[in-house]
């Protein structure tokens, strides 16, 4: 497959149209369609379901849909390569990306960035939000640097550095509600509540074993991705949020209080990158700041 013949997929993709395609690509119809034939035959599959004589509009097979979402990291990579290999030896520049899930520990990250942006303004940060399966999908395909896990970390694969900043679960709740005059949450509090828990939740979460009974015995009314979105459904009086703590602004005029846990849960995290990966340098600043905010944090 050629770089080229993958951007010309990837547009007709997107436009779900190849005259729109051709003509953004300066390329006439014919053309665009012979090369979209020759590359299926090339992979031996359908990628694209052409429309009618009624409608011109393109859909994607399945197999085209896997081919669009590899094709987009693909030409990622690519831009990324191209520019760090373009920046000069002396000029430090560059994006560094990171993924990680919410909590208050970004702001290791945060006050990392500002002091490498003070000094090396041409470096640019770019935070992508998931729990573990993906930064370590998204870190094994080279399309992030540094991620942020929970989970144990596999040392023939990843270095690792542990957070110095340690999360505090807790439920988040409206303070009308019952459970709100308490000082903590225990569990026996919430087995009989409305919850909303994390979509992320595996069996190796550990909640799980602070809850003290199966999980699916609860009454989880939803589940979110986005503590933000949490919180309004919480407001609205749908029910608990378990969380972390200092995710929402809870002071002031908030509807919302937030109460921990007891017994005391709190979870560990550690920055990891691929442990034999060359880091551009711009990472490599960046890295090196992480790496001196911890160890001024006692890790």
């Amino acid at each position: 497959m050629e770089l080229r013949v993958l951007q010309y997929f990837l547009a007709v993709a997107r436009e779900q149209n190849i005259s729109s395609a051709a003509e953004s690509l300066h390329l006439s119809q014919p053309t665009l369609s012979t090369q979209l034939k020759a590359l299926e035959e090339e992979l031996g599959k359908q990628l694209l379901i052409r429309g009618t004589k009624g409608s011109r509009k393109v859909l994607l097979t399945e197999e085209g849909m896997l081919l669009r979402k590899r094709t987009e990291e693909i030409l990622e990579l690519v831009r990324m390569t191209e520019r760090e290999i373009s920046l000069s030896d002396e000029v430090i520049a560059g994006d560094v990306y990171i993924g990680t899930g919410e909590s208050d520990m970004i702001r290791i990250f945060a006050r990392a960035a500002k002091r490498i942006q003070e000094k090396y303004p041409d470096i640019h940060f770019h935070i992508l939000s998931g729990n573990s399966a993906f930064v370590k999908e998204h870190l094994d395909r080279g399309l992030i640097d540094f991620g942020v896990v929970y989970s144990p970390v596999d040392t023939t694969v990843y270095s690792s550095i542990k957070v110095p900043i340690r999360d505090t679960w807790g439920v988040l709740m409206r303070k009308d509600s019952p459970l709100a005059q308490k000082d903590v949450i225990q569990p026996q509090d919430l087995w009989d509540k409305p919850l909303i828990l994390s979509a992320q939740k595996t069996d190796a979460w550990p909640m799980s074993s602070w809850f003290g009974q199966d999980i699916t015995r609860l009454n989880i009314v939803a589940t979110y991705n986005l503590v933000f979105n949490a919180s309004l459904l919480v407001e609205e009086g749908l029910g608990y949020a378990v969380c972390f703590d200092k995710l929402i602004n809870v002071s002031g005029d908030s509807k919302l209080c937030f109460r921990p846990l007891s017994p005391k849960m709190k979870a560990e995290a550690s920055i990891i990158w691929k442990r034999y990966q060359l880091l551009s340098k711009a990472a490599q600043k960046f890295m090196d700041c992480l790496k001196e905010s911890c160890e001024f944090h006692g890790v």
